[in-house]
């Protein structure tokens, strides 16, 4: 099954790293679609047509591009995290240094690698998000510290207690459901947004990126 999804995010992941890249010349002909992410509650779902109510209160139209791939997420535990596992990790730099986790995404084995960096983010302002690999996993009085290490270099992050802490699962058209919460990395579009792979809530767990 998980086979099955591992596309989805990959694209995801791939629109991450694009937003990252610093601004060059291009030809009009090779810019490409500005990239969004829609974060809400789906409001209905016919075919390819899906209707958000957003974070912001906003209802925006989301065209499922053929071949869109879904998945959902599942819960794990901060104690999951172990070195070597990769990671996704939003943070806010936090004022004694260093940065503290909004969320962790444990990848499977077979993402490791994917996305590797650290990127602006807009779960909240001044947000990132850091794909990366564990170093190493420190258990604290207040959570555990990671440090985690991509393209040569290392960030500490903290793990405060509660953080919300998800691996990848399973998903499918029937999960599409009216009052779901979704997360879609998406191309902008004169109807809306088209999308190439949505992540949607099941089971009581909402995507926390």
């Amino acid at each position: 099954m998980i086979k099955n999804i591992l596309p989805a995010l990959l694209l995801g992941l791939t629109a991450i790293a694009s937003t990252a890249l610093p601004a060059a010349p291009v030809h009009a002909e090779d810019q490409k679609p500005e990239q969004i992410h829609v974060r809400g509650s789906i409001v209905s779902y016919s075919g390819s047509a899906l209707k958000v109510k957003t974070r912001e209160g906003e209802t925006v139209d989301v065209t499922l591009a053929d071949g869109c791939k879904l998945a959902s997420v599942a819960n794990a535990a901060v104690t999951d995290i172990k070195p070597g596992d990769f990671v996704g990790i939003a943070s806010l730099p936090s004022a004694g240094g260093g940065d503290g986790a909004l969320e962790v995404l444990i990848f499977p084995p077979a993402m490791k690698g994917a996305g590797e960096g650290s990127y602006g983010w807009d779960l909240k302002p001044n947000s990132s998000m850091t794909n990366a690999t564990v170093a190493d996993a420190v258990k604290g009085v207040d959570g555990r510290t990671v440090t985690v290490s991509y393209h040569g270099k290392e960030k500490k992050i903290a793990i405060p207690d509660g953080t919300p802490v998800v691996t990848i699962a399973p998903a499918s058209n029937d999960d599409l459901v009216a009052g779901a919460v979704v997360f879609i990395p998406a191309e902008k579009a004169a109807s809306g947004a088209l999308a190439h792979q949505v992540l949607v809530g099941k089971n009581g767990v909402v995507p926390p990126m």
